[in-house]
């Protein structure tokens, strides 16, 4: 084959490469992203509560001996909102223990949606600025994550929680950690 040939043929393989690579991207479950914060502890933080509310959120109410869930919301948050129906069985039907964290949030639009939608949170913290969440590697709103009673990340969930999610992957985890 001849230079020239090569030269035609080079912008066909990028972009066959390249559509290969895209098209394997696109065929991945979101739900999977990793964190690099896995079997490490939770970053250290003191958040002040909720309008109303007596606690906030600190770094040390997640090392409390038991395994528990925080999970990061936003009252505009569409996805939040079809989730907090599975928080709240999950809070009152499994007794676990949940956290929130409400991330990029006005503390006032938090409590007032808590109040009418019900709230399945021992504490909450007002993440206004969002930076425990930026420390937490959050993506986006919701955002689910397991820690151990030592308060290590064991588990993430991105997107909302569904009762299969419950079901299949958050129970499980969570027993598998009061075992330990």
């Amino acid at each position: 084959m001849t230079a020239h040939r090569l030269l035609f043929l080079l912008p066909l393989l990028i972009f066959g490469t390249l559509a290969v690579w895209f098209a394997e991207g696109l065929g991945r479950d979101p739900h999977l992203v990793p964190s690099a914060l896995i079997d490490k502890p939770v970053p250290s933080f003191a958040l002040p509560a909720l309008p109303g509310y007596a606690h906030g959120l600190t770094s040390a109410d997640l090392a409390t001996g038991e395994p528990q869930m925080l999970n990061v919301f936003a009252s505009w948050c569409v996805p939040c909102r079809a989730e907090q129906p599975v928080l709240l069985r999950l809070a009152r039907e499994q007794g676990v223990a949940l956290r929130g964290l409400a991330s990029r949030d006005k503390p006032e639009d938090a409590a007032a949606w808590l109040a009418t939608a019900g709230n399945p949170f021992r504490s909450v913290g007002a993440d206004v600025d969002n930076r425990v969440a930026i420390d937490f590697g959050v993506y986006g709103a919701p955002e689910s994550f397991i820690i151990d009673g030592e308060g290590r990340i064991r588990y993430k969930h991105i997107g909302p929680l569904t009762p299969e999610d419950v079901r299949q992957t958050i129970l499980p985890v969570l027993a598998q950690l009061k075992r330990h």
